[in-house]
């Protein structure tokens, strides 16, 4: 299966996008695998509408660059759920028309119950989210899908951290990212990559976020893949 990022212009852009908007912090944040990061991603700070709708035209310009095919787009609760509405909304104003459906955290036992909301789960679906820490939000989306009786194809995020997975406190050969590819068998598109971070960062004007391109290079020749 493939990995693919947006064009390098698309991926610049949107970084610097994401700096603007608070979105990608630098300082000293602790991961989920206990690891100390010298930058941080929160895409739940896209948090108004014209940050989502920017945000959602980086997704589309990625996919349609890619040339993914898929019928209908999935989102898992909760960040996936606003941004596979937005995307969809997206698509649709450039003429790519596609059904999206999301899932609730607990199956609702009354109206139309379930767990899976939206539009029905068939065809190609595409999972989109905001990044894959250690693919168990994938493994689930596949679940759903699976037992829906549909297809999952593809999974879309906005930043490839592009660094070692790690299992127990241990560090893996492989990425989340490429675990999902080459593991769950599903084509992964990012909008931008760490690698494309370090580029801003070490273009960038500004000399307090340019001086950030040490730490974060560091920690790439320590974590990266």
């Amino acid at each position: 299966m493939t990995v693919s990022t947006a064009s390098p212009a698309i991926a610049q852009e949107f970084v610097a996008f994401a700096v603007q908007s608070g979105v990608l912090r630098f300082g000293e944040f602790k991961t989920k695998a206990g690891r100390l990061s010298p930058y941080f991603f929160n895409a739940g700070l896209f948090d108004d509408g014209a940050k989502l709708g920017r945000l959602a035209g980086f997704y589309a310009d990625s996919l349609l660059a890619s040339g993914l095919q898929f019928d209908m787009i999935f989102g898992p609760a909760y960040k996936g759920i606003t941004l596979a509405a937005a995307v969809s909304v997206e698509l649709a104003r450039r003429g790519h028309n596609k059904p999206f459906a999301y899932n609730r955290k607990e199956a609702k036992d009354h109206g139309e119950g379930g767990t899976l909301v939206g539009a029905p789960v068939k065809g190609r679906v595409l999972i989109i989210d905001d990044v894959i820490s250690a693919g168990t939000s994938v493994r689930e989306s596949i679940a759903m899908i699976q037992a829906a009786g549909a297809t999952p194809c593809a999974v879309a995020i906005a930043l490839d951290r592009q660094e070692k997975a790690a299992e127990q406190g241990v560090d893996m050969p492989w990425s989340a990212v490429q675990y999902v590819s080459d593991q769950l068998k599903l084509s992964v598109c990012a909008i931008a990559g760490l690698s494309d971070l370090l580029q801003y960062l070490q273009t960038a004007s500004n000399s307090e976020v340019a001086s950030y391109s040490t730490a974060v290079q560091a920690y790439r020749d320590r974590y990266g893949v």
